[in-house]
């Protein structure tokens, strides 16, 4: 089993992950994206899709128009675990590219 990240993990966020925000009501991370339109904000989640599918880590998102958006949790860690971090990182290095 996966286990949760450490406090002293969880101190790394804002630094690690600074465009990502921790939810109140979940233990989990998210992060909006705004696109110039449907077409370019599908192409992204596209990317996406293959990196999460090769890390066998999938997110909870949702895409409308032009705005997608992305939660990320470890179900099998009962929240944030490490194999978040990589994705959100992986997904950061996507979006900037």
């Amino acid at each position: 089993m996966l286990e949760k990240l450490s406090p002293a993990d969880r101190a790394t966020l804002a630094t690690r992950l600074p465009q990502w925000r921790l939810l109140d009501n979940k233990d989990a991370i998210h992060r909006s994206w705004r696109f110039a339109d449907f077409s370019e904000a599908f192409g992204f989640m596209a990317r996406v899709a293959l990196l999460a599918e090769a890390q066998d880590h999938h997110p909870d998102w949702s895409n409308v128009y032009n705005r997608v958006e992305i939660t990320l949790t470890t179900h099998d860690a009962g929240g944030l675990s490490a194999r978040d971090l990589r994705l959100a990182e992986a997904i950061d290095r996507i979006s900037a590219a």
